[in-house]
């Protein structure tokens, strides 16, 4: 009986396991525990400035611009291009937040890029257009140099021919005229002002009102001095003169 009851013992005081194999896919039973997981990897991220990043980060003079590869690189031969291309022949070095460095001033540079953007040169009125120029040809943007070559001919052009100067002519005519006078002004002539003068002239009960129509075009450059035109009016009456001021 003894040893009866130190068997009973023995297997009750024993530690016991069980092991039951799970079938299913869900979450585990109440009372097993689960196995240990391996953590979840992060996902890589890309490094700034790697050649297959879209978004491309530039410190010009201490101020930072951000743009597209594409937009940079439409200017085959450009150093931004280059730069994109991550040429080695290229010595560009990155600040601490993977920016491209580059040594020039930044006022000129926010124009170049919205050039390279859209296609159109926008300036403000404090910027002065050899300074674009100047960082044109230091990025090598070969149609952006000509184009601004153009705009400072063409103000140098138009400041040696000076301010424009105008031909003022006076015409009399009545009121019925008035209509097919206007309309009939061609070779560059434009109104500019209409003066009545009252009636001079009687014709049975009715008046005939007359106008005097003050007319303009612009001065042929070969041309100097205050230029003097007569009236259309009839020969026997005295010619009606304008003076440009």
């Amino acid at each position: 009986m003894a040893d009866l009851q130190r068997e009973a013992s023995g297997a009750v005081g024993a530690p016991c396991s069980l092991s039951i194999p799970s079938t299913r896919n869900g979450p585990p039973s109440p009372g097993l525990c689960p196995g240990p997981r391996s953590p979840r990897s992060p996902a890589p991220q890309e490094p700034a400035g790697r050649k297959g990043a879209k978004w491309v980060r530039l410190n010009v003079g201490g101020t930072y611009f951000v743009s597209t590869k594409q937009t940079l690189c439409r200017e085959p031969k450009s150093f931004l291009y280059r730069l994109c291309q991550e040429d080695p022949d290229l010595d560009s070095d990155k600040d601490e937040t993977g920016a491209y460095l580059i040594d020039r001033d930044p006022t000129y540079f926010g124009p170049i890029l919205n050039y390279l953007r859209h296609g159109k040169l926008i300036l403000d009125k404090e910027l002065a257009e050899e300074g674009v120029l100047e960082e044109a040809e230091f990025y090598n943007i070969a149609s952006l140099v000509r184009l601004v070559k153009e705009r400072i001919r063409d103000n140098e052009n138009r400041t040696s021919q000076g301010p424009v100067k105008h031909v003022y002519r006076v015409l009399q005519c009545q009121e019925e005229e008035l209509t097919q006078m206007v309309s009939t002004m061609s070779d560059g002539w434009k109104f500019e002002q209409l003066i009545s003068i009252g009636s001079s002239y009687n014709y049975g009960n009715e008046d005939q009102a007359e106008f005097l129509c003050v007319v303009s075009r612009e001065l042929n450059n070969s041309t100097n001095g205050l230029v003097i035109e007569p009236s259309e009016k009839a020969k026997d009456d005295p010619p009606l003169r304008l003076c440009r001021p």
